[in-house]
């Protein structure tokens, strides 16, 4: 097996062990750099790469890019597998397939500035009439449109964590009043319980919320119709949480405007209806996909690897190995 071993504490306190870490080729020598590894750490084999299981079979500590689903098939197939980090904050799709004894942790806090700026961008596309405009070049047709603003709106962050505040504080710096709700309530955030008596408030609804089987279809038909007419849905979280076909019913009736990151299903096929629904903007999950974010994404799993060799605890834990 390529990759270098390296002497690393025991996870449980024993003696040292030789340890074998994974990481996709792109982060290799950002992660290998950052951790102070003696060596190269290995890069994980290419998609379609024959007896994938075996390849990995020495690794201890993977850092799991999201779009490798291959590698997560094989999860459960590593025998020495301590540690599985991966480079996004969402891990819904992930904490299924982690075997017991194995510890997960999420990068959460890595990509909060591009996904709030595109949050950002979408507020201020549909309120500055700019999406509208854009969508309509295709006439070549010289159309001048009256459009809002987005200075004095009223914006709810449904999903107030760590991205959401970086939007808020985006937002209330261009005069916007802004009202979190989180998953639970505290101080200056509300808690899921008062969502719908919220939303008859707002201008816009910025879902931002992480997958759960509590926030699931959490925004549907009931909470649609409870925004006002010609309100905006702003979705950048997870597909899931907003009900494609309510929102679809609300497009069609020309009633709400939503600009879209995150849908379900996902990635949305070819000639599925909210591709040409009125009022729709889509882009294909692209939010928090920056050259930057990813750069930290790939230094905060150096950072995390060099911890787990030199035996200090990990950051950002989502499930633990001794559950």
């Amino acid at each position: 097996m390529s990759g270098i071993s390296i002497e690393s504490p025991s996870p449980t306190g024993g003696q040292a062990l030789d340890m074998t870490a994974a990481v996709p080729h792109k982060g290799l020598d950002l992660i290998a750099s950052v951790a102070g590894a003696d060596g190269r750490v290995m890069a994980v084999p290419d998609r379609g790469t024959p007896d994938l299981a075996e390849a990995l079979a020495d690794v201890e500590f993977l850092v799991l890019d999201h779009d490798r689903d291959d590698v997560l098939a094989l999860l459960g197939e590593l025998p020495r597998l301590r540690v599985v980090q991966t480079v996004i904050a969402g891990t819904d799709k992930v904490r299924p397939s982690i075997p017991a004894g194995v510890t997960l942790c999420n990068a959460s806090g890595v990509r909060d500035i591009p996904v709030a700026e595109w949050a950002l961008s979408a507020l201020l596309g549909a309120y500055s009439g700019l999406l509208r405009s854009v969508r309509a070049q295709s006439t070549e047709r010289w159309q001048l449109l009256r459009h809002g603003e987005l200075f004095g709106k009223v914006v709810l962050i449904l999903g107030l964590g760590s991205i959401g505040r970086a939007l808020k504080a985006r937002l209330e710096a261009l005069g916007a009043e802004v009202i979190g709700v989180a998953s639970a309530t505290r101080e200056g955030v509300h808690g899921p319980e008062e969502l719908d008596s919220l939303l008859p408030r707002v201008d816009a609804l910025v879902v931002l919320a992480p997958l759960t089987e509590r926030t699931r279809g959490a925004i549907g038909a009931a909470q649609l119709s409870l925004l006002r007419d010609g309100a905006l849905v702003v979705s950048c979280g997870r597909g899931e949480v907003v009900d494609t076909a309510a929102l679809l019913a609300e497009l069609h009736a020309v009633r709400l405007e939503a600009v879209i990151d995150v849908v379900d299903p996902e990635p949305l096929p070819a000639g599925h209806p909210l591709w040409s629904a009125p009022n729709a903007y889509i882009s294909s999950h692209i939010a928090g996909n920056s050259a930057e974010g990813e750069d930290r994404a790939w230094e905060f799993a150096g950072a995390q690897l060099g911890r787990y060799i030199s035996g200090e605890p990990l950051l950002n834990v989502v499930m633990r190995g001794d559950r």
